[in-house]
């Protein structure tokens, strides 16, 4: 059992926090929730032993593991991908190198009766004791599997970690984590890297696998999947419920229906109070009962109401024109790299006004695809836009193609032509960028930020095809639920790609799987697909073990 005692934490002079305490216990699978700004990944990191208080202290069992995966993580450069997920186990080699050590030692002094030779059995048996206790396990089988799960080849390996991105790198430290089996593993915002299907094996995990978990994710489908206990971080204090995710969304809201009852009668026995002693101040006869009142008022503890957060993203997608019927035409495409295939002989053709979604593995080629549709990279087969199509682009990486050293009204105004640009600072602001807002550089801006701002660019122009790849990322679940409602409106032509499984839910007619180098089209929404594959790729890593 963790104890987090009275924390408090201050930053010149203004509190982020105060007074915050709970308990985890052994089998809590917590989110940590709460709006941007309020303090959720400094809890974390207080939690994890990075960061100190203010005030208070965090209690932690002498012989608790604690694992934390920040937003943020560059593994080391100096050795294979199998390499480093296997130094989670490094302490047991450890373990059993100093015993092998201190046992051959033994085997060589004379001085049975030292005190030194005493101490040298001690520590062997005390390591023993340790390390016999350990279920006898194959740690290479069980790196294979972490590994696989994360969504790793076999071939990927023993490739150098220095090979892959960083969020293939935050998988290796997952996967690290994971094989620990610590007694609480402390997660911030891990679904923003893997694809859909390494999702699913991590709830699978955290479910069935983990120990106490306390997760910050704004994936509501994954939080919702895997908490039995959300601890809601506001306004400088935290409000710790037993329920899930969508159970506390509902509890909030009686929450603050009951305080605002509470405020009204307080502020009217308040406003009486006040009136009495205006109508009375001065009054011999009333002076007791005057004082009293004033009293009472003096320390009277003000009801303080939620604060909901009534920014929001205004977003309107311009009306699509019309374009022919078939805006994306594929016929007998492949790809490759060298010797490495990413599709072949791929068809799809897509309606007009059709939502269609792309999911497979990171590296089965969803954005290669869509450069191929862009005419971005040449490939063998046909990749045709039809009539008057005019493309609406959001990459992968859109938000850190922004110039960090424009600002934000700089980055919108250099693309604005003819009249919308009398009308950038009325659209800034839709997107929650007001007043001194818009001369921030692009530089100091968070990921949800860049990720809105990103957004503005591409809403300029008409357009009557948009391809969104993983614009979600960073954007938390308010946000996301705008842009989902906006992307439901848009009258054009829709390919999606995004591992946010609830933000797919309901926008899509058609799913495009790309799998072992083939494009398979089905005729079905996100929901059976996904609730058709969940078994699927469970039963193939459990045939691992």
């Amino acid at each position: 059992m963790i104890t987090v005692d009275n924390l408090a934490v201050e930053f010149s002079g203004a509190t982020l926090f105060s007074k915050v305490s709970f308990v985890i216990n052994p089998t809590d699978k917590i989110a940590l929730m709460g709006k941007n700004g309020a303090g959720k990944s400094t809890i974390m990191k207080i939690i994890a032993g990075e960061q100190k208080p203010t005030r208070g202290n965090v209690g932690i069992p002498k012989d608790a593991v604690i694992a934390y995966l920040p937003q943020h993580l560059l593994t080391e450069d100096n050795c294979t991908v199998f390499e480093e997920a296997a130094k989670a186990f490094s302490h047991i080699h450890e373990m059993s190198a100093e015993m092998e050590r201190l046992n051959a030692e033994l085997t060589t002094r004379t001085d049975y009766d030292s005190d030194d030779y005493m101490k040298i059995i001690e520590k062997v048996s005390d390591l023993g004791e340790v390390f016999y206790a350990l279920e006898e396990v194959n740690y290479d089988a069980e790196v294979e599997k972490a590994l696989k799960g994360l969504g790793f080849k076999q071939s990927d390996f023993s490739r150098q970690t220095k090979e892959f991105s960083g969020g293939w790198r935050m998988r290796i430290e997952l996967a690290k984590i994971l094989l620990k089996k610590p007694d609480l593993i402390l997660l911030d915002e891990p679904t923003n890297h893997i694809d859909i299907e390494s999702v699913i094996w991590l709830e699978d995990f955290l479910v069935n696998k983990a120990n106490a978990v306390m997760v910050i994710s704004h994936d509501r489908t994954f939080i919702d999947n895997i908490t039995n206990r959300t601890i809601e971080v506001t306004m400088g204090r935290i409000f710790d419920y037993k329920a899930k995710y969508s159970h506390y969304l509902q509890l909030r809201e009686e929450r603050r229906s009951h305080q605002l009852k509470a405020y009204k009668e307080q502020q009217k026995i308040i406003a009486d109070n006040k009136a009495f002693i205006e109508r009375f101040k001065g009054t011999y006869s009333k002076t007791n009962q005057v004082t009293s009142r004033e009293r009472m008022l003096a320390k009277m503890e003000v009801i303080e109401i939620d604060e909901v957060d009534t920014s929001a993203l205004k977003l309107r997608f311009p009306p699509a024109p019309r374009s022919g019927d078939h805006p994306v035409t594929v016929k007998d495409v492949s790809k490759a790299y060298g010797d490495l295939v990413v599709f072949k002989d791929a068809n799809m053709s897509i309606s007009r006004g059709e939502k269609v979604c792309f999911v497979g593995r990171n590296g089965e080629g969803k954005s290669t695809m869509i450069k191929a549709i862009l005419g971005e990279i040449d490939v063998t087969g046909t990749c045709q836009l039809g009539h008057n199509v005019r493309v609406g682009y959001f990459a992968q990486n859109q938000a850190s193609l922004l110039d960090p050293d424009l600002t934000i009204f700089q980055t919108v105004d250099e693309v604005a032509k003819g009249d919308i640009r009398s009308q950038i600072k009325h659209i800034l602001g839709g997107f929650m960028f007001s007043g001194d807002d818009i001369d921030k550089k692009v530089s100091v801006l968070s990921g949800g930020e860049k990720t809105r701002l990103a957004m503005v660019k591409l809403l300029l122009e008409p357009v009557n095809l948009l391809i969104l790849d993983e614009p979600t990322n960073h954007l938390d679940i308010r946000s996301k639920d705008i842009l989902k409602e906006a992307l439901l409106g848009f009258g054009g032509t829709l390919i999606l790609v995004s591992h946010d499984r609830d933000f797919l839910q309901g926008l899509s007619q058609k799913v495009f799987e790309f799998k072992d180098q083939r494009v398979i089209e089905h005729f079905e929404t996100i929901d059976a697909f996904l609730e058709r594959n969940r078994i699927k790729n469970l039963a193939e890593i459990n045939l691992m073990k």
